[in-house]
């Protein structure tokens, strides 16, 4: 446990649900974990008991990305942790792979609607259609490249890389129900407030319950990580760090002892110390790159390693390489540094 997660608390200690199974961590709420072939090797998953039409069942919270092992592990939890009830709707907080990857499969298994933001759900069907431009593509190579990632070989890798996204989310419901900010959602008896939030996702949602007080963060408040921010290629003038930063504030709004069930990471309590925490981590990091373009003009590309210390594989930069821009993008926005584009193409973060 590092020292920030000491700030935090734990209340299930390091009990994790099995593979294939579900722990309650309240009243009708049941935890499910599925593995993931990355870095970050894992997602939580929801099981909220149900009643909809009159109607016994379950919502699920988010689905995993499409691949076997994720739809053998939903079979084993049909057959086992249902209690012989159906799914009854799939909510998804955001269109991330990892989220929204098994949603039709799951939406068509069980004639259930999906239920996620209009702008989450729309971008997610532009990039099962039309391919990727987060991760890969010409779009996505010609995007890094203008921030100096100038490797041949990298971005000759990123631009062949034009499946990333359909691999994992084959494709999207052709329907949906729409989620907005401040929308009450009736799940099993209890109220749940949808909350938006901006940075991470085009418009993620998370849940809040007043009772039991829990939050359903999705990836807006993770207890161990920092939530990836990036711009992208098809918003290349975003300021999403600012956009993130201002949503996670919403949190201090809730009661002190709420528990965070969060998409990665173990359910915790301490949501607004880890608010406090996130916006000290990027100040730092702000600091350290303003630091950086004062002394002289730097590409995102040069400032990757200011904010990254670890050595990264490619598909690790190109994350990377979002997140520097936007943090270079706040200083830039907020006047304290100036972008200038050079006669190569690239753009550079000096002094204002």
């Amino acid at each position: 446990m590092n020292l920030l997660e000491r700030e935090l608390h734990y209340p299930l200690g390091d009990t994790l649900p099995a593979a294939g199974e579900a722990l309650e961590v309240a009243p009708g709420v049941r935890w499910i974990r599925m593995r993931l072939p990355f870095a970050l090797d894992h997602i939580n998953l929801w099981l909220l008991r149900d009643t909809i039409d009159g109607v016994e069942g379950w919502t699920v919270v988010d689905c995993c990305i499409a691949h076997d092992e994720a739809r053998a592990q939903w079979e084993q939890i049909f057959e086992t942790q249902l209690q012989g009830l159906p799914i009854l709707r799939v909510i998804v907080t955001h269109m991330h792979p990892d989220h929204i990857g098994l949603a039709d499969w799951l939406c068509q298994r069980w004639n259930a609607p999906l239920w996620i933001s209009a702008t989450d759900y729309h971008v997610a069907r532009v990039l099962c259609s039309a391919g990727d431009t987060l991760a890969g593509g010409d779009a996505a190579a010609d995007f890094f490249a203008s921030h100096g990632l100038t490797n041949p070989e990298s971005i000759a890798k990123i631009r062949a890389r034009t499946s990333y996204y359909t691999n994992m989310v084959p494709s999207v419901p052709a329907r949906y129900v729409r989620m907005m900010d401040g929308d009450i959602v009736r799940i099993g008896g209890r109220d749940w407030r949808c909350i938006s939030g901006y940075g991470h996702a085009p418009e993620h949602i998370a849940l809040y319950c007043a009772e039991p007080k829990l939050l359903l963060g999705g990836d807006m408040m993770l207890p161990r990580i920092s939530t990836n921010v990036s711009v992208h290629a098809g918003e290349p003038e975003a300021n999403s760090l600012r956009l993130f930063l201002d949503s996670i504030d919403k949190f201090k709004a809730l009661p002190a002892d709420t528990l965070g069930l969060p998409s990665h990471g173990k359910p915790f309590t301490g949501i607004h110390r880890r608010v406090d925490q996130l916006q000290e981590h990027h100040r730092d990091r702000l600091a350290e790159l303003l630091e950086a373009c004062l002394a002289r003009p730097i590409t995102a590309s040069e400032g990757l390693p200011i904010l990254f210390k670890r050595e990264l594989d490619l598909h690790q930069i190109t994350f990377a390489m979002g997140e520097t821009v936007a943090h270079l993008h706040l200083l830039w926005f907020s006047g304290q540094v100036k972008r200038t584009l050079d006669a190569d193409g690239i753009y550079r973060f000096g002094a204002a």
